[in-house]
């Protein structure tokens, strides 16, 4: 583990470097970009690793890049991960005017951590005592948000899934890497970190309703009410929550992104989104397909048409346990055990990284310094340097037992590790066959026909 000297030593560093930190965090805070919109945010820290002496590695038609510390010395290979994307809550106060995008997600004290980290890391003697090739990866689009946005740069062939980190993945970005970490940075928290066993997956939906237009006063009865039919799904739904089993905590919550286009007109084509939540991928499956029949059930009863378009999401996140300890060790060593925690609890939300830790071992603890609710109004860092330094500090600390001592906590890690798929190849498959785009109910007459 860390001795009382390189404790000192990187807490020194972080502290040389905390203006710079705090800067990186505060300018993200003020132009926040949502999943693969975050050009200003991808060249402000790709600028800042230039400054540090790095050569990034840009993605050219999407935002993100990695760079590389190589020690020079055999060893293997570690990423640490910051996210670069926002959310979208336009009732917050900072909200963007125009896109209604806000950090209320703390992604920015993320960038902050990760050039914190790569400052640090570059000292001549806490580098000397490395060993194998540091990754730095920016990565775009964690939030699953925009869903027609992400499947148009889909159709255009610009990206082939709609999490960063798994876009990362299949370009090639993770390619020999041994293990992954980093820190939710911001979460409202009374620790500087905590440690839990991981996260639910989700599946992503969209979701069109096709009916018939007509006069909504004159002639109604000529028309096909795609909106009222979109009500009874979203009824049908809500009707078969109870025959999700508690175990796989299901959780599913659509929303209406286009609802008609004109009030005396009977709306023709309503659009929605949708996630379907599960601790385990198994479950994510068997619950959407109660969905889906849902759905088709509620287009059918109206005589409208329904298209749905599934997509994979994000696996279900499981941090892996000899790497959650070492996380533990370490950030009680820098900041005190009353401020860290572990415990074994499992929560309801998805992120990507979770598609890393079925094919690699990865650990993604939640960080402090924030208040208010996540994603909402009243979010926002209230402690800078918790969120920001002390991240920086266990991130750093970590790489150094995971790289220090040629390694060997880290061949440890990957010794212990038992992956879901047992290649990238496996594992892009397995996410292939989830992603389906069909009608669900089509019409021949006075006849029907239903597929789910």
């Amino acid at each position: 583990m860390l001795s009382e000297q390189t404790i000192t030593q990187l807490n020194s560093l972080v502290e040389q470097y905390g203006e710079s930190i705090l800067n990186v965090a505060d300018t993200i805070w003020k132009h926040p970009e949502t999943g693969y919109r975050e050009w200003h945010t991808s060249a402000f820290l790709a600028e800042r690793f230039k400054e540090l002496g790095y050569e990034p590695v840009l993605m050219d038609n999407i935002p993100g890049f990695y760079a590389d510390i190589d020690t020079e010395r055999p060893g293997p290979a570690l990423a640490v991960i910051g996210e670069m994307d926002s959310v979208i809550c336009a009732g917050h106060p900072d909200a963007d005017p125009d896109t209604g995008a806000v950090h209320a997600c703390g992604h920015h004290t993320q960038c902050a951590y990760l050039t914190g980290a790569a400052a640090v890391l570059r000292d001549r003697e806490i580098l000397g005592s490395l060993c194998g090739r540091l990754r730095f990866v920016a990565v775009p689009a964690e939030e699953l948000i925009e869903l027609g946005y992400r499947a148009s740069l889909r159709e255009k062939g610009i990206i082939k899934y709609f999490g960063g980190k798994v876009e990362f993945l299949y370009r090639g970005v993770f390619d020999g890497i041994d293990a992954a970490i980093m820190i939710h940075s911001g979460n409202a928290s009374e620790k500087s970190l905590s440690i839990d066993k991981g996260n639910n997956g989700c599946m992503a939906k969209n979701i069109t309703y096709i009916g018939k237009a007509a006069h909504a006063g004159a002639s109604p009865h000529k028309g096909i009410n795609a909106l009222y039919a979109a009500s009874l799904g979203l009824q049908a739904i809500n009707s078969i929550r109870e025959t999700f089993e508690d175990k796989n905590i299901t959780r599913t919550h659509p929303i209406i992104t286009e609802g008609g286009a004109a009030v005396n007109v009977i709306p023709e084509t309503v659009r929605m989104e949708s996630f379907v939540r599960g601790a385990t991928a198994e479950a994510i499956v068997s619950e959407n397909k109660k969905i889906n029949r849902a759905l088709a059930g509620a287009a059918l009863s109206i005589g409208a048409r329904v298209r749905v378009r599934d997509i994979p999401g994000y696996m279900p996140l499981h941090n892996d346990a000899y790497l959650s300890n070492l996380m533990y060790m370490t950030g009680a060593a820098i900041l005190g055990e009353d401020r860290v925690n572990a415990s074994d609890e499992w929560g309801a939300g998805s992120t990507d990284i979770g598609d890393l830790s079925c094919v690699m071992p990865v650990v993604q603890p939640g960080g402090g310094g924030g208040e208010g609710t996540g994603h909402g109004e009243d979010y926002r860092v209230a402690d800078a340097k918790i969120a920001c330094l002390d991240s920086a500090r266990c991130i750093i600390g970590l790489v150094c037992v995971l790289l220090g001592e040629g390694g060997a906590e880290l061949y440890k890690v990957k010794e212990g590790y038992r992956p879901k798929f047992t290649s990238y190849r496996e594992y892009f498959e397995f996410a292939g066959a989830m992603y389906t785009d069909s009608e669900l109910v089509t019409y021949n007459g006075d006849s029907a026909s239903v597929v789910w």
